[in-house]
């Protein structure tokens, strides 16, 4: 099949014309042949047995029979009407119902004829009703492709009401295998198809779309869900062999005085195996030539700052300045005061450069950077500005990577002529199966283990009628000197709503807590910049006992005497927000709690959320989690970056799948770089179409 065949508009396919493809285009986003290929089956029903409407019973799955219209009329109800069918055979009779589309059905709809009609019966006073079937007449069901697997198509409001339903999406695709001749270019090299005993291409998109038995059908959906996940390998395995080929780094070939005297007299506490195998990892890649671009994962708390910290001290004893980006202020403003804190007594300049530093200061920064005498600057994104120029950068670590756009990110990149290694920190833990698939392009650190002495946070969950309990404890905390955090959820769409329930709950806390005795302070969205500042400042010297906020204070706010995370609404938050407003206490000697308030209507997945939260503090374990309940588009806001757009595969149930996608990438181009032999021919010419379309799947023909 020549692939220039399936880029042709839909409009040409035979029974589609103008109208319908308009609508496919807007709904489904087919607009060639190609796209209709790839809209994949959601599920499948068995069609081999036909029922009488005499044998039909109470709640009975989906079924199918055959038999004639003798009557239709139209039924006025409360809100508009409906059009009502008798459909009878030789054992019964049963009614059809049509709530929408009424119009085109009714014109449509020979009496008396033979029909094949498919759906789910109801049971409604004393007989059977069908729904909007599917209907096909004989006539035309005898002479179509026999399938026994009938195939489910993802469908909307707006196809159901425009009569595109499942069967005329099925004709379509009859009509296409048919004009294809269901030939279809072989993407995949002989050795992986023998390698794994996948079947042809052409043989795996005829069963995907008209299964002959489930095993065809098992052995389609591996063979094509492999294919997506392999491709998308390829593409990351590709680029990070190029960029290590292509960009070569800074080598930091010597381990010198700053660093093993941070190492023997500084360190707070012994480093964790966890740490030591990090800094080992990154010590690896700065004494190679090739560019380090690592991700470094570690939940809040697991000592991030100390190996980022050993890792500047070795661009430095090499002769290098290094740089600390962090998304927002307060980060920057913590970043700065742990570094300089772990670095007291260390011969070493550091400088913090945010939007609220005077020019003054600003000058003085610019002319130390540029001479060489500043080591280490640490900031907001006011680090990218033009003027800030580096003598000679050798490492820039990012924290939380996510939150700058790509140009800002390039623009540190090319702050050098050689450009600096890369260190990306995040404390958001990302499931395995999604980094694999969203950093595959990068080398990834992990720190999964905490430092000693921390102990692990408490959490419960209390409903709200256990209020005056939790109130009691809050006030035996405060009286051992603890602080409080007390925060309400902010969602966008319900400002006012949420302003109120804050409001609500911070009137209920000052007459259970009041003056003098207890001093509370109170952050939202709403107020000046200046005022949050000072509130959050009052509560971090200690001067108030209870903080009550959204969720602004989620990112940043460090107060180690803070040992209580009360959450209000907890079941309204997202499982890693819960678990990164969990991180905010913790953080000194003392034991700490997380109490989940919540009503007691809850749903499944709440439940779901709640149990991990009290079950588990391993951030990585909540990130699978997440992953399984939310889906890889809304965690990550993956759907951005189009490379999870995925037709078949799914990253959370075919882990399995994409662990073996990535390894056979791995190994070829491990032995074929260039895709150069003449046996990797097909895969070379697929790679190049997906490189040219930039899609996964509408370049595989």
């Amino acid at each position: 099949m020549n692939a220039n065949f399936l880029q042709t508009p839909i409009t040409y396919l035979k029974g589609v014309g103008p109208n319908r493809a308009d609508t496919l285009q807007s709904e489904l986003g087919i607009a060639t042949y190609q796209d209709l290929i790839n809209l994949f089956p959601n599920r499948y029903i068995d069609k081999t047995q036909y029922y009488k409407i005499g044998q039909l019973e109470r709640h009975t799955a989906d079924v199918q029979i055959i038999g004639k219209i003798i009557h239709v009329k139209t039924v006025e109800q409360q809100k508009g009407k409906r059009l009502v069918a008798t459909f009878a055979d030789e054992t019964g009779e049963m009614q059809l119902v049509w709530f929408r589309g009424q119009k085109w059905i009714r014109e449509n709809l020979k009496l008396n004829t033979p029909y094949v009609i498919f759906g789910r019966c109801n049971w409604f006073s004393g007989a059977f009703s069908m729904p909007h079937p599917e209907m096909e007449l004989l006539s035309e069901h005898e002479q179509g492709l026999k399938i026994a697997m009938q195939p489910i198509y993802p469908s909307t409001e707006k196809l159901s009401n425009k009569g595109i339903t499942n069967r005329v999406i099925n004709k379509m695709m009859q009509q296409l295998f048919m004009e294809t001749k269901g030939e279809f270019l072989e993407t995949l090299s002989s050795e992986l198809l023998q390698e794994l005993k996948l079947i042809s291409r052409s043989n795996a998109l005829y069963n995907i779309h008209f299964p002959k038995n489930q095993n065809l059908l098992a052995r389609a959906q591996f063979r094509l869900k492999f294919e997506e996940l392999f491709y998308i390998q390829v593409q990351l395995i590709a680029k990070m062999m190029l960029r290590k080929q292509k960009n070569k780094g800074y080598t930091f070939d010597k381990v010198g005085q700053l660093f093993n005297d941070f190492y023997k007299e500084h360190l707070p506490f012994k480093l964790t195996d966890a740490q030591k195998r990090v800094v080992k990892e990154i010590r690896a890649d700065l004494g190679s030539n090739a560019q380090m671009n690592r991700l470094l994962q570690g939940d809040v708390g697991s000592g991030k700052t100390i190996v980022a910290v050993m890792s500047m001290l070795l661009a430095i004893d090499n002769g290098f300045q290094a740089c600390f980006m962090a998304p927002t202020e307060i980060l920057a403003n913590q970043h700065y005061s742990g570094v300089t804190e772990l670095l007291k007594g260390i011969d070493i300049n550091c400088a913090l450069l945010t939007g609220s530093v005077k020019k003054s200061a600003r000058k003085i920064i610019h002319e130390k950077l540029e001479s060489g005498a500043l080591h280490i600057l640490i900031g907001t994104h006011a680090l990218l500005e033009d003027k800030v120029q580096y003598k000679n950068l050798g490492l820039a670590i990012v924290d939380e990577q996510h939150k700058f756009g790509v140009a800002q990110r390039s623009k540190l990149w090319h702050k050098n002529a050689i450009p600096p290694h890369i260190l990306i920190m995040t404390a958001t833990p990302i499931p395995r199966t999604l980094a694999m698939s969203l950093y595959g392009d990068l080398d990834i650190s992990v720190i999964d283990e905490l430092p000693p002495g921390r102990k692990p946070v408490k959490t419960v969950h209390r409903f709200d009628s256990n209020r005056l309990k939790v109130f009691r404890f809050i006030r035996e905390e405060i009286k051992k000197g603890r602080q409080i955090y007390v925060v309400y959820p902010l969602i966008q769409e319900s400002e006012s709503l949420d302003y109120k329930d804050l409001m609500d709950g911070y009137e209920s806390i000052v007459r259970d807590f009041p003056l003098p005795e207890y001093q509370i302070s109170i952050v939202h969205g709403k107020m000046k910049p200046e005022d949050k500042e000072y509130e959050m400042e009052r509560f971090v010297k200690g001067e108030t006992n209870i903080m009550v906020a959204t969720t602004v204070i989620e990112v940043g706010v460090n107060v180690p005497n803070a040992s209580v995370m009360i959450i209000e609404s907890s079941e309204r938050f997202g499982l890693s927000q819960l678990h990164q407003l969990r991180g905010r206490v913790g953080r000194g000697a003392d034991q700490s709690y997380c109490i989940l308030m919540t009503g007691h209507k809850l749903s499944t997945e709440a439940k779901t959320r709640l149990q991990t939260m009290v079950r588990t503090n391993d951030g990585f374990e909540i990130a699978e989690v997440d992953l399984r309940l939310r889906g890889p588009g809304d965690l990550m806001g993956t759907q951005q970056s189009g490379i999870l757009n995925l037709k078949i595969a799914d990253i959370v149930k075919d882990n399995d799948i994409l662990k073996t996608a990535r390894y056979y990438a791995i190994q070829l181009l491990k032995n074929d770089p260039s895709l150069e032999k003449i046996e990797n021919l097909a895969i070379r010419h697929t790679y190049a179409q997906l490189i040219k379309h930039k899609n996964i799947w509408n370049y595989i023909s």
